[in-house]
């Protein structure tokens, strides 16, 4: 009987489906197939439920139709099926941090960044500073169909102090030009608001208190005037990279800021100002305070401040080694002449002048980060999976999975690294009922997997097919992404 209702609910879920799609008195045609079947196959839904063996999965147009075991779903009699038997499903990934318009000229963003990220399984990106006009219309053309690319979700232009750290830009000097740059954004359509480094503490609350305001989230970085507790009592949604978590944790936090802000000696030569910020480095990890840091993920998890720690940016460019240099790594080949220079150049400007000491120095910190991941994990603080991709070394798609692997060595179990990158994105953007989960009537972005991530974190990698919004992309359809990135990046 049990079988029996769950048949009859799952045929129930998949006509309401096609008759809303195929629309009120109109017929489908009857030449046409109606949607897909992934038949016998593992589903790892990312709610944290168990691993679900032998299930079928029915997805009608863009969307997931029935969920359940493989005896009780029914499949429509002209769906396509697939063989599922020793295979692994899981949502869709989202890269919670990427520069779209890292690539270089639009051209690279279409023909580069996009087949990567498709690729390698990421249907969802938050991209964190860009220019608005080009990622609307590249929205634009992925919602019509026009292009093959993920979800986009955006901030638009940095606010920042000057000078700027990055461009594109809106200098904002004080609290009374928060307005004018706030509703110039919100009214672009961007999703959040994206704070910079180099803000002075008035500016940055003024943007705070006007993002309040306006009804506006603003995310990114913990400014160099503001304590990482402040920033999250302020609201700011989502902290990345880190920024300001380690020196918020230290017993000498307000006066390592002061050293931190405060100019060099006059005429100081390089040398001395590489021992000077060694020096500030040491005194940093060596003042850790477990008080301090009991506070802060209280703070953190009372204010819901989500955390994006982008490892792979901190691994490959931020704390670099020669060690973990990816120069010589085989990905380059989807690299273009003018991105691997400027990848060149950020890797030499982050290598030169250090020596053994340093780059020692630089291990003993991520150490130190991949620790305060996993507590913050531990005390329930909500982490999120990011990149920085195209950064130096941060390659499009691929470096997702470094960073589940990353978070993973911090402590977090390999459900929670999945989650980090898919059920969780979907609730810190408001699209839980959407996405990030495997679930009857949610758009239907998925990977096969030839093996069991929670076995092993990097079976994410072992990619058989994508599923983007409905759309069936098989391993020879994915191979041919990759094909063409490569042409792109050798005549570019």
């Amino acid at each position: 009987m049990e079988n029996r209702e769950q048949r009859i609910a799952a045929g129930i879920v998949s006509f309401l489906i096609l008759f809303v799609e195929c629309g009120w008195l109109q017929s489908c045609s009857a030449s046409l197939p109606v949607g897909v079947a992934v038949t016998h196959v593992t589903v790892l839904d990312a709610t944290g439920a168990p691993p679900r063996p032998d299930f079928t999965v029915v997805i009608s147009g863009t969307r997931i139709a029935a969920v359940g075991p493989s005896s009780s779903v029914l499949i429509p009699s002209r769906a396509k099926v697939f063989d599922g038997a020793g295979k692994f499903l899981i949502p869709g990934l989202a890269d919670m941090h990427v520069h779209l318009t890292g690539a270089g000229e639009p051209a690279g963003s279409r023909e580069f960044f996009l087949p990567l990220l498709v690729a390698d399984g990421i249907t969802t990106v938050r991209d964190m500073g860009g220019k608005v006009e080009f990622l609307r219309t590249l929205r634009a053309e992925i919602e019509s169909g026009e292009r093959l690319g993920p979800q986009i979700f955006f901030t638009g232009p940095y606010l920042d102090g000057e000078p700027p750290s990055f461009q594109p830009v809106i200098i904002v000097r004080s609290a009374t030009e928060t307005h004018q740059a706030v509703s110039q954004l919100k009214s672009q359509g961007v999703d959040f608001i994206k704070v910079q480094s180099r803000l002075s503490r008035e500016a940055y609350f003024g943007i705070a208190n006007e993002c309040r305001t306006q009804g506006i989230r603003f995310v990114g970085h913990v400014p160099d005037t503001v304590s990482a507790a402040e920033a999250s009592a302020a609201g700011q949604g989502s902290i990345e990279h880190l920024t300001g978590v380690l020196l918020a944790t230290s017993a000498l936090e307000e006066e390592l800021r002061r050293e931190q802000l405060s100019p060099g000696p006059p005429h100081e030569t390089s040398k001395a100002a590489r021992e000077r910020s060694r020096r500030w480095q040491h005194r940093l990890l060596d003042s850790a305070s477990t008080q301090k840091t009991e506070a802060l993920m209280h703070e953190f998890l009372t204010n819901q401040t989500w955390q994006v720690p982008t490892f792979p940016l901190l691994v490959h460019l931020g704390y670099l080694t020669p060690e973990t240099d990816l120069t010589h790594d085989p990905r380059s080949r989807f690299l273009s002449s003018n991105l691997k220079q400027i990848w060149e150049q950020g890797r030499n400007e982050s290598l030169e002048g250090n020596s053994a000491p340093d780059f020692s120095l630089r291990e003993e910190i991520l150490k130190r980060s991949l620790e305060i991941v996993g507590r913050m994990n531990a005390a329930g603080v909500p982490i999120m999976a990011g990149t920085d991709a195209a950064a130096p070394n941060v390659f499009p798609g691929f470096s997702l999975h470094e960073d589940l692997a990353y978070l993973v060595q911090a402590g977090l179990t390999p459900m929670q690294a999945l989650q980090a990158a898919t059920a969780k994105p979907a609730e810190f953007l408001g699209k839980s009922a959407e996405v990030g989960t495997i679930e009857a009537g949610k758009r239907a972005d998925l990977l096969l997997l030839d093996a069991n991530p929670l076995e092993d974190i990097r079976n994410t990698e072992k990619i058989r097919s994508v599923v983007l919004n409905g759309r069936w992309l098989e391993r020879s359809d994915l191979d041919r992404l990759l094909a063409d990135a490569e042409h792109f990046a050798a005549s570019h």
